[in-house]
């Protein structure tokens, strides 16, 4: 139906969040709930002495006081999931050590107040560069030192690179080391005619969702374990659940709820706690962090640190590029950053050498985990203000220099695998022609544009779905996908154009574990390219069978018919013609002559569909104070096929304003002895309203070859490139360049004033 794809329709949620009606994870009634609060670790690293519950035993309404021996999970691993509580030893402050239960969420409170931990104190490593260093002290006891679940395959379709050089002498802190190297990239930089460098610094940043993370878990009459949560995949969380406690899979069952956002940040990590609480107490228990608990217990993503040096010809042509990325993994053991970071810091562009080195180090600071783009926001941070420098230094236009490499299909990218199908050329295009691009030289002093790109490579993930008519003539599409950013309304979309229905007949289901059709978590931007296109194949199933029971009816061929707002009619002869309702009332009735309209359709998608969103940001910054106030910015994004024109923009909005967070305000802090200093929304920034200027988008369409009408995921892009592109405009605007995010007045104003270290002249 041309009427359907690439019309802007609200979100089918919307209603019922903002009249107040939609039921979160918090809000669902349980009888007899019993209600937990952690009790969290006061010390960044220490090994525990003893826990003292009697006092908050005593407390009318508390139940019990658990600890991890209390929990019956399998031990084997020694990651968050596997160990809810801490077992012998805290690895960073705010580390959950015991979980009291009570009656009420103030019983549960006012116990865990009580609960008294005596701690052995032990050497807190805080600094990610001095914990690599031979013989620097453990964050870890050795024996307390994991495998979980690798997390990094859910977000993006990435290697593992090389075999990394094992003869450098690094500390056990370090726990993984990635290699990815073509050519010999150190004699190609010393040939080359102009060469920029920098080491580039990015914080722990919080996603900042507004529903805090919260799971309920409860046992069926017949020993199902039962866990109704926030969270962005149910079948991933069912299988860490049936792994961390050692049950069959048919003993779990996972509800996920609607979720009030994550962004990377909820991937079965609170689920263990209650599903512990549940089996020990064999009541309901339910799970609600406070804000402050998420800020300390949860898991932001990690700082980085990174040594980027990229050179390129006279002419522009990039030549090589080397880096050095070290990822502070906090305590977790079991997966992290440094494999798609790495990949990623390449860019889309071409380059004739790459020597690109990643490790994972632990630290005792807070678990680490996914954000919007993982890796790729502090990859592109170096990247383009480097790409920039070396515009500068070559007298090029800092577009022209990025069109002139940009990768396009089949061109080898970082580890020599193929490029697919990429929009960056014509996302540059539309950037340098943009107003805000062709006017920068006319800005009064003080002021400057910069620009940036940034590009994710996509995930792929098999995925199935069903959709079925009911007896009333409408659709109803079932899947098991978590709608994070309206993806249910893309389906509705997919599934009304290929029936042949109006968008308002079409409803989507989001089943559970229990008999559900597989989707893989929400996450990585490959929903809409794995399950949107298993929806186009349901959809189409069920219309064969329609137009089967349609031939019959009206005795025409079903290749003669065609489906056009819910009637089957003969092609070219609308007069001859049956409901869909009709058609779908025979099929459901006692004695009836047609097959259930229903069909089954999946998808295992094999090539990627990146997407690259390219910015641009005009800023004025006050040399008085550093303040940097960002008046204008435009976003250019190949989002593939546009189905849903206001949902690519809310995405592409979205995406930028926190990534403006990423540039200027957002910083989770530690200090020195490893405390956490931002534990509210009081102490850690985000953009506001008022600091974010309208965002004008640009929608670049590439059809995806794969995708379903061309679709592909978006949600990662926007978030990439922002930051650089505003370090841009600030070294256009004043002539200094930053090295640390994010660019608080503070550290502008040391950098004009030359008393900083973490700042440069261009």
């Amino acid at each position: 139906m041309t009427d359907v794809i690439g019309v802007a329709r609200p979100r089918i949620d919307a209603p019922g969040k903002v009249t107040g009606a939609t039921r979160y994870a918090a809000d669902g009634y349980v009888h007899g709930l019993l209600h937990g609060r952690l009790v969290l670790s006061t010390e960044p690293h220490a090994l525990i002495v003893t826990i003292d519950r009697e006092a908050a035993l005593a407390v009318p309404g508390v139940v019990a006081v658990l600890t991890a021996e209390d929990l019956p999970t399998t031990g084997a691993g020694g990651d968050r999931s596997t160990e809810p509580l801490a077992r012998t030893e805290v690895v960073f402050a705010g580390q959950p050590v015991a979980l009291v239960v009570a009656e009420s969420e103030a019983a549960a409170e006012d116990g865990a107040e009580l609960v008294l931990v005596d701690y052995e104190p032990l050497e807190a490593v805080v600094d990610v560069e001095a914990a690599m260093e031979p013989g620097a002290p453990l964050a870890r006891r050795p024996e307390e030192v994991g495998e979980g679940e690798d997390l990094g395959s859910i977000h993006a379709g990435v290697d593992h690179g090389e075999e990394s050089d094992r003869e450098e002498q690094l500390s056990a802190n370090v726990l993984d080391r990635v290699t990815r190297s073509t050519g010999d990239a150190a004699a190609i930089l010393r040939e080359s005619d102009a060469v920029a460098a920098g080491t580039f610094r990015s914080p722990w940043v919080y996603q900042a969702y507004l529903e805090p993370q919260v799971s309920t878990a409860w046992l069926e009459p017949g020993g199902v374990l039962v866990v109704s949560t926030s969270t962005q995949g149910s079948y991933a969380t069912r299988n860490t659940l049936a792994r961390v406690f050692d049950l069959p899979l048919d003993r779990v069952r996972v509800v996920a709820e609607p979720l009030g956002g994550a962004f990377g940040g909820k991937f079965a990590l609170i689920e263990p706690l209650a599903a512990g609480a549940a089996l020990t107490l064999r009541r309901p228990v339910r799970l609600v962090l406070t804000r402050t608990e998420d800020f300390q217990a949860t898991n932001p993503v990690s700082a980085q640190v990174t040594e980027l040096t990229i050179g390129a010809r006279e002419d522009g042509i990039l030549t090589g590029i080397s880096a050095r990325m070290i990822v502070d993994r906090g305590s977790n053991t079991g997966w992290g950053l440094e494999g798609i970071t790495t990949q990623l810091v390449a860019g889309p562009y071409r380059w004739e050498a790459v020597d690109l080195r990643g490790y994972g180090v632990q630290t005792n600071r807070v678990t680490f985990g996914a954000y919007r783009g993982p890796g790729a926001p502090t990859a592109a941070w170096a990247l383009e203000s480097l790409i920039d420098e070396l515009a500068a230094t070559l007298g090029l236009d800092p577009l022209e220099l990025r069109l002139r490499n940009a990768a396009v299909e089949g061109d080898p990218g970082v580890g020599g695998r193929p490029f697919a199908l990429i929009g960056t050329r014509e996302v540059l295009e539309r950037m340098r022609d943009h107003e805000i691009w062709t006017t920068r030289s006319e800005l009064p002093s003080g002021e400057g544009v910069g620009a940036a790109v940034g590009y994710w490579p996509g995930a792929l993930e098999p995925a199935a779905a069903v959709c079925t008519v009911d007896s009333d003539g409408t659709l109803t599409v079932v899947t098991s996908a978590v709608d994070m950013s309206g993806v249910d309304t893309g389906f509705a979309a997919i599934a009304a154009a290929t029936f042949g229905l109006p968008p308002e007949r079409v409803r989507v289901v989001t089943a559970d574990t229990a008999g559900g059709p597989y989707a893989g978590a929400s996450g990585g931007s490959k929903i809409t390219y794995s399950v949107g296109k298993a929806v186009e194949r349901a959809a189409a199933a069920a219309r064969e069978k329609l137009l089967a029971a349609a031939s019959e009816e009206l005795e025409i061929a079903p290749g003669d018919l065609e489906v056009v707002d819910g009637v089957v009619h003969a092609v070219g002869a609308p007069d001859r013609s049956v409901s869909v309702e009709k058609l779908a009332q025979e099929a459901r009735r006692f004695g009836g002559r047609y097959e259930p309209i229903e069909g089954h359709g999946g998808s295992a998608q094999r090539s990627g569909a990146p997407s690259v969103a390219g910015h641009l940001a005009h800023v004025r910054v006050d040399r008085e104070t550093g303040e940097i106030e960002l008046l204008r910015h435009a976003i250019a994004q190949d989002v593939g096929r546009a189905l849903n024109p206001a949902l690519v923009e809310g995405q592409m909005r979205g995406g930028t304003a926190q990534g403006i967070g990423w540039a200027l305000f957002e910083e989770l802090v530690h200090d020195e002895h490893g405390q956490p200093a931002t534990v509210s929304f009081l102490d850690y920034a985000i953009p506001v309203a008022e600091r974010v200027p309208d965002i004008e988008t640009l929608i670049v369409e590439i059809p995806a070859p794969d995708g379903p009408f061309g679709a592909k995921g978006i949600g990662e892009a926007p978030v990439i490139a922002v930051a650089p592109a505003i370090a841009n405009a600030v070294a256009a605007a004043v002539g200094v360049r930053l090295r640390d995010l994010p660019m608080t007045a503070p550290r502008v104003w040391a950098a004009l004033d030359g008393s900083s270290t973490n700042g440069s002249a261009p």
